[in-house]
C-alpha cells in the first residue's frame, strides 16, 4: 500500500484529480462507492466519483472518445434513475453471494 501524503499547498480537488490518474487508485476509489450499503448510498456521490475519474483522465489527456461517449450514456442513465438499476444489480449479486470488484485491465 502506498504511503499517503496529505496535500498542503494544493486544493483537495487538485490532489484528488492528480491521485486518480493512478489507475489502481481510481479503481479503489470507485469500488468504495459501489460497495456502500443501502443506507449509505447516495447516487449523486457515485456520479461525482465517476466525474472525478473522468476529470483525472482528461487532465492526463488519457480519455478515449469511446470512453467519453460511454460516460455520457452512463451519466444520462444515472441522472434518469438515480443509479437504481446499477444498485439493483449489485444487490442481486450480493444475494447470490457475489460482489463487484474492480481490477485494472492489463495494457
Amino acid at each position: 500500500m502506498k504511503e499517503v501524503i496529505t496535500p498542503t499547498s494544493k486544493s483537495y480537488k487538485e490532489y484528488l484529480i492528480s491521485s486518480l490518474q493512478d489507475v489502481e487508485e481510481a479503481a479503489a476509489y470507485l469500488e468504495t462507492f459501489l460497495e456502500s450499503n443501502e443506507e449509505g448510498r447516495e447516487p449523486e456521490v457515485l456520479r461525482s466519483a465517476l466525474k472525478d475519474i473522468i476529470d483525472s483522465r482528461l487532465a492526463a489527456n488519457n480519455l478515449s472518445e469511446t470512453a467519453k461517449q460511454k460516460y455520457q450514456q452512463l451519466e444520462q442513465m444515472l441522472s434518469e434513475n438515480s443509479g437504481n438499476h446499477l444498485y439493483t444489480l449489485i444487490e442481486f449479486l450480493d444475494a447470490l453471494g457475489y460482489r463487484i470488484k474492480l481490477e485494472v485491465k492489463d495494457s
